[in-house]
């Protein structure tokens, strides 16, 4: 047996001796636990409210959409289709239907909750990603947490939002564009 064999077998037992007792009160009552993964991008142009986490930021430009264009929950949306394995956003709300034109997302989040809800699961965490150059999204984070745990009714200190630029490379950085990235827990 070579050295990294042996090596790797020795941490799986430690694990398995040491680790998962503490922790088999968190993980034995659940029967299937699935992981999402989301991403949304959207233009940005003058004139148009723009809204993140459901919030509206203020600021002088927006992202062009058939919805509110709101990328963060379009991608924590995704995430979760993702987990149930339902297909993504464009599939159940399609950006070609008049009953979604300007529509808020909170709905389209809180329509995705109730095929969580149908499929027997729930919500241990959400982790979400919004890169923009500006403006600055720290002043509106809490709000975006507390708004979508509420939407998704999960305490806030389960979804995590986090802001960050691009150093002004790419589109983002040029202000061309925002986009958002989501990971989802779902269990049973």
């Amino acid at each position: 047996m070579s050295d990294i064999n042996l090596y790797q077998k020795t941490k799986i037992l430690f694990y398995r001796q040491k680790m998962l007792p503490l922790r088999k009160y968190e993980f034995y009552g659940m029967t299937d636990i699935r992981i999402g993964n989301g991403y949304d991008v959207h233009a940005l142009a003058e004139g148009l409210p723009l809204w993140l986490g459901g919030v509206r930021i203020e600021c002088t430009f927006g992202c062009v959409a058939h919805s509110d264009g709101d990328v963060a929950i379009h991608a924590l949306c995704d995430a979760i289709l993702g987990a149930l394995a339902l297909g993504d956003i464009g599939q159940h709300f399609p950006d070609n239907s008049d009953e979604y034109k300007g529509i808020d997302s909170k709905i389209l989040l809180s329509r995705t909750m109730a095929l969580v809800s149908e499929k027997g699961y729930r919500v241990g965490n959400a982790d979400i990603t919004i890169a923009m150059q500006r403006p600055k999204l720290a002043p509106y984070i809490v709000r975006m947490r507390e708004t979508l745990a509420g939407v998704m009714g999960i305490p806030a200190d389960a979804v995590s939002v986090k802001a960050t630029t691009t150093e002004r490379l790419g589109f983002v950085g040029r202000g061309e564009g925002c986009e958002a990235y989501a990971v989802v827990l779902l269990c049973r």
